[in-house]
This record gives C-alpha cells, sequence and structure tokens, in this order.
C-alpha cells in the first residue's frame, strides 16, 4: 500500500515539475518575442507578432489583439512591452500581471498594412481551436485571407477535432488556400486543394485561383483553369438568378403601385396623375403611425406597420373618394381635361404634405421581423423584399376574390364592360366610380405603406412610379388584373437584365421603346378585355 501510495506521489510531483518546465519555457519564449516590439521597426514587429503566436503562451492573444487595437505599448529605456486593458490600467504583456512602475516612456507599437496582415494570420491561427464556434469560424475566414503557412499546423489539427459541419468546411477551404500557395506543398497536394476551391465556387476562389504563385506545376494550373471556367460558368447562372430575384423584387412594387391604377383606369378611363400622391399619402400614414409609436409606446414598434396598413388604405381611400366626387365626376368623357385636373391635384396635394411634414425625407424603421437577409445559394434574399413581395400577391390575390364573389365586385365588372347597360339595370354607376375611385387610391396607400421600407418617403415618392405604372396598366391589357401582374413581373425582370448592358437611365428607355412596339401591335396590351361596349 505504501509503496501505492508512494509511486502515485511520485508522478504528482513529476508532473507538476513537468508543468513548471513548460510554464517557464513559454513565459521564456514569449519573454524573447516580445522584445521585437521595442525595436521600433515594422519588419521587427511583423516577426515579433510570428514568434509570439508560436510561442504557445496563453497570453499571446491578449497581446496581438492589444496590439490590432493600438494598446500594445513599449519603453525605449526599460526594453519591456506592455498592454493597456480597456480599463485604462498597464499591465506587463509578459507576466499578465499589472505593473509595479509604470514607465514614463511609453509608446504605442506602430502598425502597417503588412503587420496588420501578420495580426490577422495569427489570430486566425490562434483561434482556431477556441471553444466559441463564433471565433473558431472568423479564425477560419482570416486564414482564409492570409493564407498564412505557419498556420497548417493549426489547421490540420482544427479538422481533425471540429464536428460543426460548416465550420469544418471552412477550415478545409482555408486550408486549401494555404496549400495552393505553400511553396513546399506537393503537386497532388495542391491539385486536391484546387478541388476544394471548384467546390466551393464563389468570387472568392475564384480570384485565389486566378492568382496562383509563379513556379506551380503545370499540372496544378491546367487543373486551376478547368476550375476557374466551371466556376465562371456557374457564377453566371447564379447571376442570372439573383437578376430574376431583383427583377421579382422590382416587379412587386410596380403592381403594387399599378394595381390600383388598373381599377381606376379600366374602370371609369380617367387617367389618374395625381395616383402617385395617394402612393405618398400611405408612406406618410406609416411615417405618422411610427412616430406616434416612438413617442408613446415603443414596446409595439414591430406592430407599426400592421397598425399603418389600414389606416394608409383608409386616408388614401378617402381623399380618392373625395377626388373623384368633387372634380373627377364633372370631368367625365373628356381625359385631357382630366388629365390636367388631376395633375394640378398632385401638385396641390405634394405642396401640402411640404407644409405639413417638410421637403426633407423621413425617417421610417424597418420592424425586427423585416430586417436582415439569408443566402439561398450565391443570392442573397433580404426580409424587407420578400415580406413585399408576399405582401403584394395577398392584396392581389384579395382584390381577386373581392372582384369575383362580392356584390360591389359584380358591379365593377358590369360598369366595365358596358356601362349603359349596367346603368339600364339599376346599378348606380355614379357610385360604382367613387367606390372604385377610393378602391383604387386606397391600394396605392397600402403601396406608399410597402415602399417606405425601402425607399426615401418624401414629398416626390409617387413621382418615381406614376410612368413605371402607366406602362405596365398599358401593356398587360388596361383593367385586366392579370394583365397588370404578368406585366409588372415581366417589366422589373426585363429591366434588371438590361440595367448590367445599359444602365438604369437606357434601360427604361429601351422598355419604353419596346412597349411602344409592342403597343402597335397589340393596341389593348397583352390580355385585353372582352365586352360588348370595349368591342363596339
Amino acid at each position: 500500500m505504501r509503496v501505492v501510495r508512494h509511486g502515485v506521489s511520485s508522478l504528482i510531483v513529476m508532473l507538476w515539475l513537468v508543468l513548471i518546465g513548460t510554464s517557464a519555457a513559454q513565459a521564456q519564449d514569449i519573454e524573447s518575442a516580445l522584445s521585437g516590439f521595442t525595436a521600433d521597426s515594422f519588419a521587427d514587429t511583423d516577426s515579433a507578432v510570428g514568434a509570439v503566436a508560436r510561442s504557445g503562451s496563453p497570453l499571446a492573444i491578449p497581446v496581438i489583439e492589444a496590439l490590432q487595437e493600438g494598446r500594445l505599448l513599449f519603453s525605449t529605456q526599460q526594453k519591456r512591452v506592455y498592454v493597456r486593458d480597456r480599463t485604462g490600467a498597464v499591465l506587463d504583456a509578459a507576466t499578465g500581471k499589472p505593473a509595479a512602475a509604470v514607465p514614463t516612456d511609453l509608446s504605442p507599437v506602430r502598425l502597417n498594412n503588412r503587420v496588420r496582415r501578420a495580426i490577422d494570420a495569427a489570430l486566425g491561427g490562434l483561434t482556431l481551436l477556441s471553444p466559441d464556434p463564433g471565433r473558431r469560424l472568423d479564425a477560419a475566414r482570416a486564414v482564409f485571407k492570409s493564407k498564412d503557412p505557419n498556420a497548417i499546423e493549426a489547421l490540420v489539427a482544427a479538422i481533425k477535432k471540429e464536428t460543426n459541419p460548416n465550420i469544418r468546411q471552412a477550415l478545409i477551404e482555408a486550408h486549401a488556400a494555404v496549400v495552393l500557395f505553400k511553396p513546399d506543398a506537393s503537386e497532388a497536394e495542391k491539385i486536391e486543394a484546387v478541388a476544394v476551391m471548384r467546390q466551393r465556387g464563389d468570387q472568392d476562389a475564384l480570384g485565389l485561383l486566378s492568382s496562383l504563385p509563379e513556379g506551380t506545376p503545370d499540372g496544378v494550373k491546367r487543373t486551376a483553369q478547368d476550375a476557374i471556367a466551371a466556376i465562371q460558368t456557374n457564377l453566371a447562372m447564379w447571376s442570372g438568378v439573383q437578376n430574376v430575384w431583383y427583377g421579382l423584387s422590382l416587379g412587386s412594387v410596380l403592381l403594387l403601385a399599378a394595381i390600383g391604377l388598373a381599377i381606376t383606369f379600366g374602370v371609369m378611363g380617367v387617367i389618374n396623375m395625381a395616383h402617385g400622391e395617394m402612393v405618398m399619402l400611405g408612406a406618410y400614414t406609416t411615417f405618422v403611425v411610427q412616430e406616434l409609436i416612438r413617442a408613446h409606446n415603443p414596446a409595439l414598434f414591430d406592430y407599426s406597420l400592421p397598425i399603418a396598413i389600414p389606416l394608409a388604405f383608409i386616408v388614401a381611400g378617402a381623399v380618392g373618394i373625395l377626388i373623384e366626387r368633387g372634380v373627377i365626376r364633372f370631368l367625365y368623357g373628356r381625359p385631357l381635361e382630366t388629365l390636367l385636373a388631376t395633375w394640378g391635384i398632385s401638385l396641390i396635394l405634394q405642396q401640402t404634405v411640404r407644409t405639413v411634414f417638410g421637403p426633407t425625407n423621413k425617417d421610417v424603421g424597418n420592424p425586427s421581423w423585416m430586417s436582415g437577409a439569408f443566402e439561398v445559394g450565391y443570392i442573397t434574399i433580404t426580409y424587407n423584399r420578400l415580406w413585399i413581395i408576399v405582401f403584394t400577391m395577398t392584396i392581389f390575390l384579395l382584390l381577386l376574390a373581392m372582384l369575383r364573389f362580392t356584390h360591389l365586385g359584380l358591379e365593377m365588372r358590369a360598369v366595365t364592360q358596358n356601362r349603359a347597360m349596367a346603368a339600364s339595370m339599376g346599378i348606380r354607376t355614379s357610385r360604382v366610380d367613387a367606390l372604385t375611385f377610393g378602391l383604387g387610391s386606397g391600394i396605392a396607400g397600402l403601396a406608399g405603406v410597402a415602399l417606405s421600407q425601402i425607399d426615401n418617403v418624401s414629398p416626390n415618392l409617387g413621382q418615381g412610379y406614376i410612368i413605371d405604372s402607366f406602362m405596365v396598366v398599358v401593356f398587360g391589357g388596361v383593367g385586366n388584373l392579370w394583365g397588370t401582374l404578368v406585366g409588372a413581373f415581366t417589366l422589373g425582370i426585363a429591366n434588371k437584365f438590361l440595367e448590367p448592358y445599359a444602365g438604369a437611365v437606357l434601360a427604361k428607355i429601351a422598355i419604353l421603346v419596346l412597349i411602344i412596339l409592342f403597343i402597335q401591335k397589340r393596341p389593348r396590351g397583352l390580355f385585353a378585355l372582352k365586352g360588348r361596349a370595349i368591342e363596339a
């Protein structure tokens, strides 16, 4: 029994001596590594960063982070290095303990771009085995960018231990990046690294394969060229998908702005130049709702849009009914005078808003559930655009249901197809006109709620969409909602595909020319309404 106890005691003593020896060696290593910071030379500082990282000391990360943040100081007289922590206390960099006496000649260690790259690489290698998954992922990305050959051993060890598949893949990609630029790596290792980059397939991988160092074996270069061609083809496909997404996003905005105009123009034949101002009123209603919530109950901010949606519909719809009852009903059958009158009303509404709210843009915030983005493949989808598409399609389907299954919808369809016959059947066409104009204006107000999340809220908000809205309505077929849907998304996608080649302005001009040519062949648009009055 005594022999066993004696053996255990001896083992403990030996382990203790090993630990003491290891700690002493680490302390000695970091002490000598820190001396490079006192030379006040960028080259010596660069070398010192690598030496501190290789020391294995637990103080390595705090020292290098202090250097990165400008908190690493040195004394020329004492030839010692100090760290000023975030509370302002001065610590001895070699021990991590408060300095017994703070020298009076402390100066920060200077940085340049070369030293900053060395810092990023060192921190990446040191944090590859961190218990924090976020730090490990950041470290892998830092090593991928730096391609520091000193991190190769740490990468191999980290890959073996990593259980998180996303982080493990990032580590494998970082290892491949280092191998491709490591002079003594074998050709087989480099070809395997090229395969990893090909699988990654993004712009970073493309840039890395396109800038291989001189002296790379010919077999590796040929494999890299094949990978570059494959990545470029893949990225071109994803670029097309991204343009389709941007086109759908733009199309949803155009649809929301044009759908009310399609109803007004289709049923009443009124060219309403004040339609954009209905959009503006919806956006300002959203602004007022958010300001009231900020002032009285900030906890309700995430519910500001659901609150603003019915209010914007009511405000814009009520203004639309007032315009129809006060002005437009006296001008039916005189399209030019209607156009001029509604243009004058639009100027009055813009000036009224400038007087009340001022001419500057207003801050309308995104609720938390509309903030941020996520990635699908190589495209980025923002939540606000996604929610706007969902909102637009919901409004579209509700409007279709209203026209199909309600009494007002039946009357609107009757007036659209044959106003005189509808009137002879007892339908009060003047009432239908007022409600139709109010409905179209209210939907424009809903468009303003959506646009407030992606555009500047100002008195000129609606002017940027009125011409595009008319183009959508004419192209799709006057008064036809399905035509408006197809027209909006077609023009949105076409515009986004033309922009990279022609620019934003020329793309719009090209779209306008194409629509003019199309209307020459199909004057009633894609989906023309049918009815006795129309066909007559």
